[in-house]
């Protein structure tokens, strides 16, 4: 699993309730309901992990030169 992969995954556990984001060909497992607000919850956790990612990235970046 890379980086983003384990990020999002964290995501969904945390704001979700969702173990997995592996497929397991199953509806009860692959599909959930989900209220609104814990949706947007883990769209504003996303946005920021790129947000730092950019961050970390920029700095290596200028770490190098």
């Amino acid at each position: 699993m890379n980086q983003i992969d384990t990020i999002l995954t964290l995501i969904a556990q945390k704001h979700l309730g969702i173990e997995t984001l592996e497929t397991r060909h199953s509806d009860s497992l692959d599909f959930h309901d989900t209220a609104v607000w814990c949706l947007r919850d883990a769209l504003k956790a996303a946005f920021n992990a790129g947000l730092e990612q950019g961050r970390n990235a920029k700095t290596s970046d200028k770490a190098n030169t």
